[in-house]
């Protein structure tokens, strides 16, 4: 059940990856309807979000449904990360403040 469990929590990370790519497309502006879907961003994060939600089907086979929302929890935590290696974002003490009380309830449950 353990590689099911690390399955959720990377297709958990590869959704939070594609999000970060479908914020790079929405900051740029496009000449025409189709580049602003049809682009280098969109289609690979759409192409990643479908690989994601496949291997959620896969590892919800076996883990417990109790834990997919500890699971989903750990994309706030992604997305933070992402946001400042990617955009330069800053982490305000309440981002900061939710990140640490994500991670502990992560840990109570794991625990």
């Amino acid at each position: 059940m353990t590689i099911y469990i690390f399955i959720l929590l990377f297709s958990v990370f590869i959704s939070a990856f594609s999000q970060v790519l479908l914020k790079k497309s929405a900051l740029k502006t496009y000449g025409s309807f189709w580049r602003e879907y049809l682009n280098i961003y969109v289609v690979p994060a759409y192409a990643i979000y479908f690989v994601a939600v496949f291997l959620d089907l896969i590892a919800l086979k076996k883990v417990p449904v109790s834990f997919v929302p500890v699971a989903e929890a750990s994309s706030y935590v992604f997305v933070l990360i992402f946001g400042k290696l990617f955009f330069r974002e800053k982490f305000s003490a309440r981002k900061i403040l939710a990140m640490i009380l994500i991670l502990a309830g992560i840990v109570v449950f794991v625990l």
